[in-house]
């Protein structure tokens, strides 16, 4: 029954009204969908416009009567997503369109039950590169995965973009002192607010995973190096979007020197920075960027509107040169897909084609990694023999853009000795498109939330929905008992320096040791690590 095609359908029936729960702002009322309680859209913090505009969060204003928790709410100001082939958005199932708006520190809820079971909480962190993206998108809904593993689902809406990430610490004025972290400051705020009302969801507050993809694994990373959220979380998952390093103040404050160019402002009217229209906000974004000089080392630094390594919110980077001490006793379980690259290079006709030749492959890989390149290409070529160079494209670039991020993290993670660390790759391969996507970045996220039933037709394969079950599943494992081990899988061993296993999810799972050992160090040294 569990690879049954006809089991990807929703697991619900007609939602009726679900218990009244009394939070600390006042009383919410969800949907029951067939076993589970869903509530959508509750307030973990006050409106974030006007004088709250690059302020931490501060609560939520009490209400009185019952807050009706029915629909997706807050969706913060986007930044423009990166453009892809028009033929591919319909890859990830509808996307969100509610309007966006300052009042977005929302989270959505789903339970099996209002009781004391106690159950784990898992908390999604939605990717988007810090920039775009929300927790409503329907590929999120947790009603599966609360239901089948018996766990508390929580999504996050929080500031983003140049909302949640302008350092205007630099320029004088310290009421603005926290401004270029305010949106990781907001995840704090709604970690609290789970650390407050899981147990009247039927959670655990202590047992809280924090999981997230692409952007969301970055904001992973940087909770796992903030003071302000220990104690708040006890497990971590990390796909897709390690991230090693953050932005330094010097460089946060240039690129906000540069958006007060394009508005007209000095450094001396911030005031007027919290009065201007969002989209005058958004519009001074993609200008400022190109003001400023390629990172030091690019690999590892990813973001302009992101984290701040400022001494307090973030004292240092969260990776770099060490794990951090401070998450010594979380377990952290890490991976990403193995053809993350393949959906960013789809708007290249050439590799769309499958038409990019030896000489294009070895020229896009020297800009990537200088004098390494022909030792890293001779490696690829070695192990894919039967691959042409569009496809070696997409695999040595994934190396780069994903993999030496994930490796460093497990490495330095593993190296302190403490907590353990568990390696992955997700590596089912969707037939869509000719099977020229491979298995490209994102593709793991409707099988951990057992959403296959959003997702085109042409991402089916018979055995895809026996895969969703068994990774949904593992997922919940290492939200409940720290190791993601199960019947369902091969014995699993931790990812240490002396045995570097890593789960391979497809149709047949398997354990397999160091894979890409050969290259590794090189990567490392490439990055700059």
């Amino acid at each position: 029954m569990a690879g049954d095609i006809d089991m990807q359908t929703e697991r619900s029936t007609t939602p009726t009204r679900s218990p009244v729960v009394e939070t600390a702002s006042g009383r919410v009322a969800g949907v029951t969908s067939g076993s589970v309680h869903v509530f959508k859209g509750i307030p973990y913090g006050a409106s974030t416009a006007g004088a709250n505009r690059f302020m931490p969060p501060r609560k939520p204003r009490p209400w009185t009567g019952v807050h009706e928790a029915i629909a997706y709410a807050g969706r913060s100001p986007q930044a423009p997503a990166a453009t892809q082939r028009p033929e591919l958005a319909t890859v990830w199932g509808p996307v969100d369109t509610l309007p966006v708006g300052e009042d977005c520190l929302t989270l959505h809820v789903w339970t099996p039950g209002i009781d004391n079971s106690k159950r784990p909480v898992m908390v999604w962190l939605h990717g988007g590169a810090f920039s775009y993206g929300s927790a409503n998108s329907p590929r999120y809904d947790s009603t599966n995965l609360a239901l089948r593993s018996d766990v508390v689902v929580i999504a996050v809406n929080h500031r983003l973009n140049i909302f949640g990430h302008l350092d205007l610490s630099g320029l004088g004025d310290a009421r603005f002192a926290q401004s270029g972290n305010a949106g990781i400051l907001d995840l704090v705020a709604a970690l609290e607010w789970v650390r407050e009302h899981a147990q009247r969801f039927g959670g655990d507050p202590g047992n809280v995973t924090i999981f997230g993809q692409s952007g969301g694994g970055g904001k992973v990373s940087a909770l796992l190096a903030m003071p302000s959220a220990k104690g708040l979380f006890h497990k971590a998952i990390v796909q897709s979007g390690a991230s090693v390093r953050f932005a330094e103040r010097e460089r946060t404050t240039r690129l906000a020197d540069a958006v007060l160019k394009q508005l007209g402002l000095g450094r001396g009217q911030l005031d007027a920075l919290q009065a201007l229209p969002l989209a005058q906000l958004q519009q001074a974004v993609e200008p400022a960027q190109k003001t400023l000089p390629r990172p030091a080392q690019p690999l590892l630094d990813r973001y302009n509107f992101g984290p701040v390594i400022d001494g307090q919110v973030l004292p240092v980077h969260p990776f770099d040169p060490a794990a951090p001490a401070l998450s010594d006793d979380v377990p952290i379980m890490i991976g990403g897909t193995k053809d993350e690259s393949a959906i960013f290079l789809a708007p290249d006709e050439a590799v769309w084609s499958r038409t990019v030749t030896e000489d294009d492959l070895r020229k896009r890989i020297a800009a990537v990694a200088g004098g390494a390149a022909d030792e890293l290409l001779a490696y690829y070529k070695r192990r894919d023999p039967a691959a042409g160079p569009s496809d070696r494209l997409i695999t040595t670039l994934t190396a780069s853009n994903f993999g030496v991020r994930s490796t460093l993290l497990a490495e330095r993670k593993a190296a302190r000795g403490k907590a353990p660390v568990w390696m992955y790759s997700f590596d089912w391969e969707t037939p869509a498109f000719g099977g020229r996507l491979k298995s490209p970045h994102s593709m793991d996220v409707p099988f951990v939330f057992d959403t296959l039933h959003v997702i085109g037709e042409a991402h089916r394969k018979p055995r895809a929905q026996a895969l969703a079950d068994r990774v949904s599943g593992t997922w919940a494992t290492f939200a409940r008992n720290g190791d993601p081990g199960s019947d369902s899988l091969p014995a699993w061993p931790a990812y240490t320096d002396g045995q570097r296993k890593t789960m391979l999810f497809d149709d047949e799972c398997r354990v397999v040791d160091d894979p890409d050992g050969e290259v590794r160090s090189l990567w490392c040294k490439v990055a700059g690590a």
